[in-house]
């Protein structure tokens, strides 16, 4: 793993239109409970339709020992989304978007969305287990959308965003091009 992954990062600050405004430091965000900051997720789906869940590592800063999408992580100042998606995925699971079908979902923001950040989801078509990272991950599953609703909902712990992702883009069948 490269040391900078699990540093104290700067991320850039974004007004309501995602257009940068400046920058801060990771911890300073989270301690200021600020979310004018971007991230990526992505989900990893197999053609039987179910989601790579992992269980985030008990060291995680935020969320440890919860339910998690298949990659999350924080778009760095000076990136984009895209290349963001690209680092996490290498970095988390293994993969390297290049090489692997994916497709961008949609942009969610905290005001309309109610997510925790300026956001841009996507998919990653894969049928085996990533070779994912110890250091972010403790445990996996396959589970159906409504599995693993029903499962958050019997109490398992998950990341407050990954219920709100699997219902509007699993359950809901919403359109990806609803820009």
């Amino acid at each position: 793993m490269e040391e900078h992954h699990h540093s104290d990062e700067y991320l850039d600050l974004v007004d309501e239109d995602d257009q940068v405004i400046g920058r801060k430091l990771r911890s300073e965000i989270y301690a200021e409970g600020l979310s004018n900051f971007r991230v990526i997720n992505a989900f990893i789906v197999n053609t039987k339709g179910e989601l790579w869940i992992p269980r985030r590592a008990l060291t995680k800063r935020i969320y440890p020992l919860c339910l998690d999408m298949s990659v999350g992580g924080h778009v760095e100042s000076g990136e984009i989304y895209d290349q963001a998606f690209a680092r996490e995925t290498k970095e988390e699971v293994n993969l390297e978007i290049a090489k692997v079908p994916w497709r961008f979902l949609d942009k969610l923001t905290p005001r309309q969305d109610k997510v925790s950040a300026y956001m841009h989801v996507y998919e990653i078509q894969w049928n085996a287990t990533p070779l994912y990272s110890l250091d972010d991950f403790v445990e996996d599953f396959w589970l159906t959308p409504r599995a693993l609703l029903d499962r958050i909902a019997a109490g398992d712990r998950a990341k407050s965003d990954l219920p709100k992702l699997v219902k509007r883009f699993y359950l809901e069948k919403k359109s990806a091009s609803s820009l």
